[in-house]
């Protein structure tokens, strides 16, 4: 188990490596990985703990940016031994869905299909889409990713009309409910008019749709509607009709022929080339196909074996090497470990065999309390479903295939006028924004291969204290920014560039000659101007700078390399101006009375339902402020000093 002390990483400690290594046995388990925090950052399992376990250490073994970043952080193993590979299996999903792992990450998440997250941690849960599935809090449920987000909006909008909700993130008035409570279209959650035992038997339904069970949900309203009548409650019998109407309106036109409509059941299939494999898993209840969802996983790199995990985002497999089967396998582990049990189908269609589909098949039927079946269908009606399945993952990969032929032109032609050694993998942008120096802001984008690396971006406050409102000074903001970034690697210069994901292979700042100026002064304070590349973007004429040259580079505006800087440029702004945006916008939100410390929300209620505003509380003498119930002397003093300043 983990030895209190021990922050120093295994691999820069041979000695000890190898006798961790020997102490773990060569049979079936769990192995977690912690690091120097004594936080675990990676559990996997194997029917051989020890070969598996070796072999993320070996120097031979060609290993994933993301998993050779992890090893390098792996300060501790620990296992658990089991008696069969089906207890590793369920021990592993068990485990991973409990300590949520931060490089247990089977496929790419570059924030391309939205899912449904559910907040069951609340009181009152929220619903709501986002593209991050990231599990904050343990109860939260994520549902999807769906591959039609107009079509997910949609679903979504018409629960809110089906159902009583809360419609908004945040309550429009303190003291009362909102005009949506009158139409009967929210139950009052933020005044609380309503339980959260009650809300929380709405939300559960609601929920039943992102759980493919809307037959299911039909029947239950159905039911609750009859009794309604038959107890003469007209109005709740129509309104649950009003209901049930809405939610067949949901699948009308997603019947799916099969044999038997009263089975629920999965398709899957994938379609690979050398650099990506898409995923498409379809979900059929009762001869409707309620969902259907994708994944994308990079295939360049080690090769993936039943018991390591699928590659990450950084961890590419070579197609020769690549087992359609085990990447199967593994997507529909990584997709059953957070599902309910009412959420896993009786059946499971694939398109290959799975090496440990009976293993699986076993663990979701332990789960699920009623057998599940895994088929490799070879003919008839369901082989035609996989094969409608496989066709659809066949265009998303040439839809991917095009896209990357785009990239991969503009990298190279951006490498080619910068001379660049390398193509650039990470480029990261930088803009300023700010209204004549109010709320100034800034925004560090990063594109990874041509595409936008949303969980790499970054914003940042001005702390600069000549920018303020009526000055501002984008030179001096760009170069504060600039040296809060690399502030570590000027501080420690021990620190590696070469291989580290952190580390840029070009920078860019939106502006001209003066911007790129200030920029390179500050780099050159740090001594890393000769170890990073940078340029800037003008946005008139769509012109790029180099340091130390007067003149811009000969470049066409519409060439790809240049269309990649200007999608970086747009990019970098959009997120400057939305967080600036959202700045003003709490402060316009900010009441005076927050900057008085110790007055609270409830005593600021307290005073503005004494004084009825804000003026006519600047204007009482500290003794009208005392009168008011939970405002004392002391704190009834220190209201008047903050309006009445010596």
């Amino acid at each position: 188990m983990t030895k209190s002390g021990q922050t120093i990483s295994l691999v820069k400690d041979p000695e000890r490596l190898e006798n961790r290594l020997v102490e773990i046995p060569p049979e079936s388990g769990v192995y977690l990985m912690r690091d120097g925090s004594d936080r675990i950052i990676y559990i996997g399992k194997s029917r051989s703990l020890r070969s598996r376990v070796r072999s993320y250490f070996r120097e031979s073994q060609r290993l994933s940016d993301r998993i050779a970043t992890m090893v390098k952080q792996v300060t501790e193993i620990e296992f658990i031994v089991t008696d069969t590979e089906a207890e590793a299996l369920a021990l592993e999903a068990n485990l991973i869905k409990q300590h949520q792992p931060y490089f247990n990450v089977l496929l790419k998440d570059d924030k391309k299909y939205p899912y449904v997250c559910i907040t069951w941690s609340e009181h009152y849960p929220r619903i709501f889409i986002t593209r991050k599935r990231q599990l904050g809090k343990q109860k939260d449920k994520f549902y999807g990713p769906y591959t039609d987000p107009h079509l997910l909006r949609e679903i979504l909008q018409l629960c809110k009309r089906i159902f009583p909700l809360r419609q908004r993130p945040q309550p429009l008035f303190k003291d009362r409910p909102c005009l949506n409570y009158d139409l009967g279209r929210c139950p009052g959650v933020c005044q609380q008019l309503i339980s959260p035992e009650e809300y929380r038997k709405t939300v559960q339904s609601c929920a039943m749709v992102f759980q493919g069970r809307t037959q299911e949900l039909i029947d239950v309203l159905t039911e609750q509607m009859d009794k309604a009548a038959t107890a003469l409650n007209f109005e709740s019998a129509a309104r649950i009709r009003d209901q049930i109407t809405g939610l067949k309106s949901l699948s009308a036109n997603q019947k799916v022929s099969l044999p038997d409509d009263t089975v629920s059941r999965d398709a899957i299939a994938l379609a690979a080339d050398e650099q990506h494999a898409c995923i498409q898993l379809f979900q059929i209840r009762a001869g409707q196909l309620v969902g259907r969802l994708a994944f994308v996983a990079e295939v360049s790199g080690r090769l993936p074996t039943p018991h390591s995990p699928l590659p990450t985002p950084h961890s590419p497999l070579p197609t020769p090497q690549l087992e359609p089967g085990a990447i199967l396998q593994r997507v529909l582990e990584e997709h059953y470990q957070t599902a309910d049990s009412v959420e896993i189908p009786t059946e499971i269609l694939v398109q290959h065999e799975l090496p440990e589909g009976d293993l699986l098949a076993d663990v979701l039927t332990e789960r699920k309390g009623k057998k599940v079946t895994i088929l490799a269908p070879q003919r008839q009606t369901k082989a035609e479903l996989i094969e409608m399945v496989e066709r659809n993952a066949e265009y998303e990969l040439q839809r991917m295939q095009k896209l990357g032929d785009r990239n991969q032109q503009a990298t190279q032609d951006l490498a080619a006028f910068l001379d660049l050694p390398d193509l650039p993998h990470r480029i990261e942008g930088y803009d300023i924004s700010h209204i004549q120096g109010a709320n100034a802001v800034a925004s560090q984008v990063v594109f990874i291969d041509g595409l936008p690396a949303k969980q790499y971006y970054r914003h940042y406050k001005i702390k600069n204290p000549t920018v303020t409102a009526g000055h501002s000074d984008d030179f001096a903001s760009l170069a504060e920014v600039i040296e809060r970034r690399f502030r570590k690697y000027a501080t420690d210069p021990q620190l590696p560039r070469e291989g580290d994901p952190d580390w840029p292979d070009l920078i860019m700042i939106d502006g001209g000659k003066g911007q790129l100026s200030s920029v390179v002064a500050v780099l050159q304070q740090m001594n890393l101007l000769e170890d990073l590349r940078v340029v800037s973007l003008a946005k008139q004429r769509e012109e790029i700078f180099l340091p130390g040259e007067s003149i811009p580079l000969e470049t066409d505006a519409e060439q790809p390399g240049v269309q990649l800087l200007r999608r970086l440029r747009d990019e970098a702004h959009r997120f400057a101006v939305s967080f600036h945006r959202q700045q003003r916008s709490d402060k316009l939100r900010r009441s005076r009375l927050d900057e008085i410390p110790g007055l609270g929300h409830h005593r600021q209620k307290l005073l503005l339902g004494h004084f009825r505003s804000v003026d006519y509380i600047r204007q009482a003498t500290p003794v009208q402020l005392a009168e008011v119930a939970g405002i004392g002397p002391r704190l009834a003093q220190e209201i008047y000093d903050y309006f009445h300043p010596s």
